[in-house]
């Protein structure tokens, strides 16, 4: 969809299409449809309309050929009605396709609960620990209560002796009257 007049033509199909399978279309073929996305080509000549038949699993193939079958039937009054409501000279041909999404995605959710099976498997059996310990985040320092700093300050003027520090370089002399030579 090229340009944002296309988007609004889709937008305004899928609705209409929607209220007409809820309301106007009395086939009792036709399961709960779910209208879920609508694709006009650039030139509005065709549109895709794509579906879901609610309760109609994997298993229930029954139910979406008849719905497949009950929308096929009814594609000429939608159409018309489309026609009808846009307004528009050429109203796009109608093609229904059962959309593969909830298939897909249902397969997805199993290949994860299946993986996540394993991996809590292997965790069970190699008797998984944390590697950072039960709490890898690091904690805030607790507050000194100041006897510690004091006991710092003594050990370097302690070290300070004859003038020479504890790594070895010369301590620094005090000024004794601001008479040094610059």
């Amino acid at each position: 969809m090229s340009s944002p007049r296309v988007r609004k033509i889709a937008d305004r199909i899928q609705v209409i299409v929607a209220e007409m399978l809820e309301r106007r279309v009395k086939d009792p073929r036709l399961g709960f449809v779910t209208v879920t996305d609508v694709r006009v080509t650039g030139d509005t000549q065709q549109a895709t309309i794509f579906y879901t038949v609610l309760g109609a699993d994997g298993d229930d193939e029954a139910a979406r050929a008849g719905t497949a079958a009950a929308l096929e039937s009814a594609k000429g009054l939608i159409r018309s009605e489309v026609g009808k409501q846009l307004g528009m000279r050429h109203v796009p041909t109608l093609t229904f396709v059962a959309d593969a999404l909830p298939d897909t995605a249902r397969q997805l959710d199993e290949v994860l609960a299946r993986a996540r099976a394993q991996d809590e498997a292997v965790a069970a059996a190699r008797g998984a620990t944390y590697a950072g310990g039960e709490d890898p985040y690091k904690k805030p320092r607790e507050a000194d209560d100041g006897a510690d700093d004091e006991a710092d300050e003594e050990a370097d003027e302690a070290d300070d002796v004859d003038g020479v520090a504890a790594d070895g370089a010369p301590a620094a002399e005090p000024d004794a009257g601001g008479d040094e030579l610059r």
